[in-house]
C-alpha cells in the first residue's frame, strides 16, 4: 500500500459523528474502443504496465483518504468480481470494497441510478472510473467543495481538471483526446461552459451571450484536460434518476446542468498543477499513461514501489525494470523505458527499447520489439518484428512474423509463419460483429456468451451463438492470419480509418502527419484572409461576427427545434400524457438542439396557441375562450418554463410573432390575451412593464400591439 495522505469525509468540529469518505468507481466502459479485447476480459482488468487497471484507482482512492468503495459492474460483472473477491483489497480494515452488480445498465447513468436505488451513499462522494490513476491529495478539492456547499447548496459537483495544451495541427492531447473547450469564471472556478469534439471547420466557438451579463471575468480554454474525477454531491444521483436522458457523464449530464437555467444547479472546477491524473480512454491514452508510469510521474503507483501482488521488479539504469526471475540472454540488447515481467526469457541478439513485456513470455532469438505492450504468457518467435503493438495473453507469433504499427492480437490470437500484418489491423478468435454498436451500448456480458472459453488445445473460439465453426463457410482457419495461423482480421468501416491512427499506441503515419499539416496551413491562410474568429490554438480574437452562415444554422436549429415541441405537445394533447412526462421530453430535446429556457417558453406558448386556434370557433369571442381552456389546462407546463422574468417577455414577444405571422385572426385579441395572462399570473406586471419600456424606442410600426394595450397597461 502507498502511504495514506489524510483526509476525511468531514473535519468539521460541529460534526459529533464521523462520515465516511465514500467513492463511485465504474468498472464498465460502455464503449467499444477496446475491441475486441472487451469481448473476452473487462477493460479494468486489462494490465497496465504489468497490472490490472482498477489497482490503481484503487490504490489512489485508498492513499487519497476514502473508506468506502462501490463499484459498479457490468459487462463482465462475475470476472471483476471473482478478481476483487481474491484481490488486497478486501483484506484491509479501513478501506471497504463492495461491488454491485447489474445485467441490465447501458450507460454511466443507469449505473447511477441503480446506486441511487441502493440508498448506499450517505453524503458527499469521489466519482472516477476504473481506467482512472492518480495520485493527487483530495484535502484541498474536498474543502472547496463543502465550503462552496455550505454557501450554496445547488454547488452539487466539482470537477478536477489539468492543463494539457493539445497539439494546434492534430487538435488532440497527447491523451489522443479530442480538443477540449471550457469557458470557467475566473473568480468562482464555476464551469460555464463544456465542449468537447468541436467542430472548429467554420472558425466560431458559439457561446451564450448572457455569461457576460452580470460583468464577471471568463476565461476561455482549450488547453485543459478533464481527469474524470469528480466530487459530487448526494443530489447528484437524485437528478439522474430525476432525468432518464441523461446517459454520458458529460454529454448528458454535465451539458444538461450547464444549459439549465431552471433548478440553477452549479459546477466548479479544481486545477492539479503538480500531481498527476489520466484516464485510459482509448490505446494511445493507454500507451501515454504507460509510459508516464515508466517515467515515475505517477508516483508512488510505479512498478518498483507499489506492489500489487506477487510482481516485484527492480529499477535500473534509463528507466528499466526487471523481475526478479527472468532470462535474459547476454547478447540480447534491453534498450530504456522497458519492463520485463516475471518469468520471461528473451532470446539471443533479441532488442527490446520503450516496452513492457508480462510475466511467463518467451521471446525467441533476433527480434525485434520497439514500443509495444506485450501482456503475459506470450510466445514471439525467431526472427520477428513488432512495432508499436499490442499483444494480449497467450498469443503466438510464429518466426518470421512481422506486425507494422498499430496491429492489436487479442486473446490466444496464432499469427502464421512468415505472415505480414498490416498496420492498424485488430486480430481476433472472434468475428467481428455484422452491426456495429454505438459507443455508448454494452459489450459483450457474461450471460449472452461464453467468449473467455477458448479452447487451449486448437485455439478454436466458442463462438457467442454456441457454434463451434465460424456463421461463414468461406473462411477457413489460418487463411486470414497465415499458414497456422488462428484469428480473423476485423475490417476498418467506412470513416473509422482517421480514428485508428489517431487513437493507435502507433505514432501518426508521416503520410497522413504531411496531409494534417497542410490541412492545418491551408485553414491558418483562410482565417488569416476572413479575419479568422478563432485559431486551431483556440486563441479568441477581438472584433468577431458570426458569418451568415452559422446565423443560418442557429436558424434552422430553432426552426426544427420548435416543430419538435409542438409535436411533442400535440402528442401529449391526444394521447393525455401528464405534464411531467412532457417536461422530461421537452428537456430531451432541449439538450439536443442546444436550446435556452427561453426557447422551450416560446416553442410551448407558440404550441398552446396554435392548438387553440386548431379548436372550433366560429367567433373571436370562442377563440379568446379556447385560448382559456388551452391555458388552463397546461398552465402547470407553461409556468414550469417560465422561471424569470426573462421567459415572461419571451412569452409577450411570442404572442406579437403569432399576431403578425402565422395567426393574424389573434390580432384583434392581442390586449384581452395579454391581460387574461396576467389575470391567471403567467406574466408579472413587471414583464409587461420592461416589454412596455423596449417598445418605447421602436418605429411606429412595431408599435402596434403596445397602443392596443396601453389602456390595460396604464
Amino acid at each position: 500500500m502507498v502511504q495514506r495522505k489524510p483526509s476525511r469525509a468531514s473535519d468539521e468540529p460541529e460534526d459529533l459523528a464521523h462520515v465516511p469518505l465514500q467513492a463511485v468507481l465504474l468498472a464498465d466502459s460502455f464503449a467499444t474502443k477496446f475491441r475486441p479485447i472487451t469481448l473476452e476480459r473487462p477493460k479494468v482488468l486489462l494490465p497496465l504496465v504489468n497490472v490490472p487497471m482498477i489497482n490503481y484507482s484503487l490504490a489512489w482512492l485508498e492513499s487519497a483518504g476514502v473508506e468506502e468503495v462501490f463499484v459498479f459492474c457490468c459487462a463482465h460483472s462475475k470476472q471483476v468480481a471473482d478478481y476483487l473477491e481474491s484481490s488486497q483489497w478486501v483484506k484491509l480494515t479501513n478501506f471497504s470494497v463492495t461491488t454491485i452488480e447489474s445485467r441490465n445498465a447501458i450507460s454511466a447513468g443507469d449505473a447511477l441510478r441503480l446506486i441511487y436505488e441502493r440508498h448506499v451513499i450517505h453524503g458527499d462522494f469521489v466519482l472516477i472510473t476504473g481506467d482512472t490513476v492518480s495520485n493527487i491529495s483530495l484535502t484541498q478539492v474536498l474543502k472547496e467543495h463543502k465550503e462552496r456547499r455550505k454557501k450554496d447548496n445547488n454547488a452539487v459537483m466539482t470537477m478536477v481538471i489539468k492543463q494539457s495544451k493539445p497539439s494546434p495541427i492534430t487538435r488532440q492531447s497527447r491523451l489522443g483526446t479530442d480538443e477540449l473547450f471550457m469557458a470557467i469564471d475566473t473568480d468562482t472556478k464555476q464551469l460555464l461552459h463544456y465542449e468537447d469534439k468541436s467542430d472548429l471547420s467554420k472558425g466560431t466557438l458559439s457561446l451564450d451571450k448572457g455569461l457576460l451579463t452580470d460583468g464577471s471575468s471568463i476565461s476561455l480554454h482549450n488547453d485543459m484536460q478533464d481527469c474524470y474525477i469528480d466530487i459530487c454531491a448526494p443530489e447528484v444521483l437524485s437528478l439522474f434518476t430525476d432525468n432518464f436522458d441523461y446517459q454520458h457523464l458529460r454529454r448528458h449530464f454535465v451539458k444538461g446542468l450547464l444549459m439549465d437555467d431552471i433548478m440553477g444547479y452549479k459546477i466548479f472546477t479544481h486545477e492539479i498543477h503538480s500531481s498527476y491524473a489520466a484516464k485510459v480512454d482509448n490505446y494511445r491514452s493507454y500507451a501515454t499513461i504507460s509510459k508516464d508510469i515508466i517515467q515515475r510521474w505517477t508516483y508512488p503507483l510505479v512498478p518498483d514501489v507499489q506492489n500489487f501482488g506477487d510482481c516485484v521488479s527492480k529499477l535500473g539504469r534509463q528507466g528499466m525494470y526487471r523481475a526478479s526471475d527472468i532470462g535474459v540472454s547476454r547478447s540480447a540488447e534491453i534498450g530504456p523505458l522497458t519492463v520485463i515481467g516475471n518469468g520471461s526469457k528473451i532470446g539471443d541478439k533479441s532488442k527490446v527499447s520503450n516496452s513492457i513485456i508480462g510475466a511467463g513470455c518467451n521471446i525467441g532469438s533476433n527480434v525485434s520489439i520497439e514500443g509495444s505492450y506485450i501482456w503475459n504468457n506470450v510466445t514471439i518467435g525467431d526472427g520477428c518484428v513488432l512495432r508499436h503493438a499490442i499483444i494480449c495473453d497467450g498469443v503466438i507469433v510464429k518466426p518470421g512474423a512481422v506486425l507494422e504499427p498499430g496491429v492489436v492480437l487479442s486473446f490466444k490470437v496464432v499469427i502464421g509463419e512468415q505472415f505480414f500484418v498490416p498496420g492498424y489491423s485488430k486480430v481476433s478468435l472472434f468475428q467481428q460483429p455484422t452491426i456495429q454498436d454505438s459507443d455508448e451500448e454494452l459489450e459483450y456480458a457474461d450471460s449472452s456468451s461464453t467468449v473467455a472459453e477458448i479452447s487451449p488445445i486448437d485455439h478454436k473460439p466458442v463462438f457467442p451463438d454456441g457454434a463451434s465453426t465460424p456463421r461463414t463457410t468461406e473462411i477457413q482457419w489460418g487463411t486470414e492470419v497465415g499458414t497456422g495461423g488462428t484469428g480473423f482480421i476485423w475490417s476498418v468501416c467506412e470513416g473509422g480509418r482517421e480514428e485508428e491512427w489517431r487513437h493507435s499506441v502507433a505514432p501518426i503515419p508521416a503520410d497522413k502527419l504531411a496531409e494534417i499539416i497542410q490541412a492545418y496551413e491551408d485553414d491558418l491562410e483562410v482565417s488569416h484572409l476572413n479575419g479568422g474568429v478563432l485559431l486551431p490554438g483556440g486563441e479568441l480574437l477581438a472584433n468577431s461576427v458570426d458569418s451568415e452562415g452559422d446565423n443560418e444554422d442557429s436558424k434552422d436549429d430553432s426552426v426544427y427545434f420548435e416543430k419538435e415541441v409542438e409535436a411533442t405537445f400535440m402528442r401529449a394533447v391526444k394521447e393525455n400524457i401528464k405534464e411531467d412526462n412532457v417536461i422530461l421530453e421537452i428537456n430531451s430535446l432541449r439538450l439536443s438542439y442546444n436550446m435556452t429556457a427561453a426557447d422551450c417558453t416560446g416553442a410551448i406558448f407558440y404550441s398552446m396557441m396554435k392548438l387553440a386556434s386548431e379548436m372550433p370557433h366560429s367567433s373571436s369571442s370562442d377563440l379568446q375562450k379556447n385560448v382559456a381552456k388551452v391555458v388552463a389546462t397546461w398552465e402547470k407546463l407553461l409556468k414550469y418554463y417560465l422561471p424569470s422574468l426573462d421567459e415572461e417577455i419571451e412569452v409577450i414577444l411570442k404572442f406579437e410573432e403569432i399576431c403578425l405571422e402565422s395567426t393574424k385572426e389573434f390580432s384583434p385579441l392581442f390586449s384581452q390575451i395579454l391581460h387574461f395572462l396576467y389575470t391567471k399570473d403567467v406574466i408579472q406586471e413587471e414583464a409587461i412593464l420592461s416589454w412596455a419600456s423596449e417598445k418605447e424606442g421602436a418605429d411606429e410600426a412595431d408599435k402596434l400591439f403596445l397602443k392596443q394595450s396601453e389602456s390595460f397597461i396604464e
